[in-house]
């Protein structure tokens, strides 16, 4: 954008909000622009009737047709385009100007220089994808002006998946009217809000005496987190990734959620999925956050390993919460021959996506008279289900060596 003048620059209370969010809009580089088309004017040879940003000498603004930019919060110039980072903050503004001629403001002219209902309003995205762009698009119109509606649109690069979340309450105005330092209300992002010089009643006169900005800022946020999957036999405390036990063996599994962005996240629920041959031992689930001081605290509940999970709460960037619980391997009768590698699935959702972990618990059981170089799968009261395997000769080994084929040679 052209460079905002001095005063703005210098001004120590900027504006930001708390307003409706809508969704991401992603476009190329090459669509920069504002509209609609329009007759353009200039300082010397004003407008005949209420039109808005429609002047390219502006000495404040320049060509007025480029009326909203983004800088980092006080830092710099107002630009079209400026690469987002996590954690900074910045600040937007939509500038307006009723370009009609001041000899249009009087009785005399039937005050038909005065823009009525005029309005501006703000679009802008709750969040933007790692190599794309944030839209951020200011509409400035009134009810009696020519067009009805202008737009001019500003973006913001990531170069990570990146969050936009506004600075509440900090959207002002800045003319030099008595609406000078005004809170804009919630409503500039959703229907628009009043603009006005004596009181944001929506009427503006031509005449760049009263034209101004309305600037507000907004934070870029990286919400992200890790979630981490062990188990241990129980008592033994040695977590790990996967753990040998035995048939009937008790195990305990931990689950851990990190906050690793840089903005809160909420309704923070866990999930397990167990695996057959793995059963919960109910009222053995419990966590342990800040908030319990690092102690396991018992939950009334069995949800963890069902579809609605546990919500454990909020987390500010950089906390973390534990999730543990017992469970029991099915006996050997459950099992099938050989080795049972039982993968658990932890699941932890939020506002911002669900990421998943696991662990395994592996199992091994030997079967009777399952000769060594046969698969042991498929024992089913001593009659083998010889899956994959090619050679009779071997079927045959096996049916000789069983206890089932010899008593019935007995027989």
């Amino acid at each position: 954008m052209k460079a905002f003048f001095n005063a703005v620059k210098r001004s120590p209370k900027l504006a930001a909000l708390s307003a409706a969010l809508v969704g991401v809009v992603v476009v190329p580089a090459a669509l920069l622009a504002w509209g609609p088309d329009r007759p353009t004017f200039t300082m010397a040879h004003p407008a005949t009737y209420v039109t808005f940003n429609s002047i390219t000498d502006n000495p404040k603004q320049g060509d007025e047709r480029n009326f909203v930019g983004i800088r980092e919060a006080g830092v710099g110039t107002y630009k079209d385009d400026i690469a987002l980072q996590a954690g900074k903050e910045y600040e937007a503004y939509v500038f307006y100007h009723n370009n009609a001629s001041q000899i249009f403001n009087d009785a005399a002219h039937d005050y038909s220089g005065v823009a009525t209902n005029a309005k501006v309003r703000v679009q802008m995205p709750a969040s933007v994808k790692a190599g794309e762009k944030a839209r951020v698009t200011g509409f400035v119109s009134a009810s009696n002006a020519t067009p009805g509606t202008i737009w001019d649109e500003a973006y913001g690069s990531a170069n990570a998946d990146l969050a936009l979340r506004y600075v509440q309450g900090s959207a002002k105005i800045t003319s030099a009217g008595s609406v000078n330092g005004s809170t804009m209300p919630d409503s500039l992002f959703t229907t628009g809000a009043n603009l006005g010089y004596n009181a944001l009643d929506g009427k503006v006169p031509g005449c760049t005496e009263f034209q101004g900005w309305v600037i507000f800022r907004f934070k870029a946020v990286a919400p992200d987190f890790d979630v981490t999957k062990t188990v241990s036999k129980v008592g033994a405390n040695a977590f790990s990734k996967s753990i040998n036990a035995n048939p009937g063996d008790t195990v305990e599994y931990k689950i851990q959620y990190k906050n690793t962005g840089s903005v809160t996240q909420n309704n923070v629920v866990v999930k397990d999925q167990l695996p057959n041959g793995i059963n919960y031992v109910p009222s053995t689930t419990h966590f342990a956050n800040a908030k319990t001081e690092g102690k396991w605290t018992a939950t009334a509940d069995n949800n963890v390993v069902t579809g609605t999970g546990i919500n454990i709460g909020a987390y500010t960037a950089g906390s973390n919460a534990f999730v543990k619980f017992q469970a029991k391997v099915a006996t050997a009768d459950k099992l099938k021959c050989g080795t049972n590698t039982l993968v658990n699935t932890a699941t932890v959702e939020t506002d911002n996506g669900s990421k998943s972990d696991t662990a395994n618990v592996v199992v091994n059981k030997v079967c009777k008279d399952v000769p060594p170089e046969l698969p042991q799968t498929g024992i089913d009261g001593g009659i083998l289900a010889i899956t994959g395997i090619g050679s009779i000769t071997a079927a045959l080994v096996y049916a000789v060596r069983s206890d089932r084929f010899r008593n019935l040679l007995r027989s």
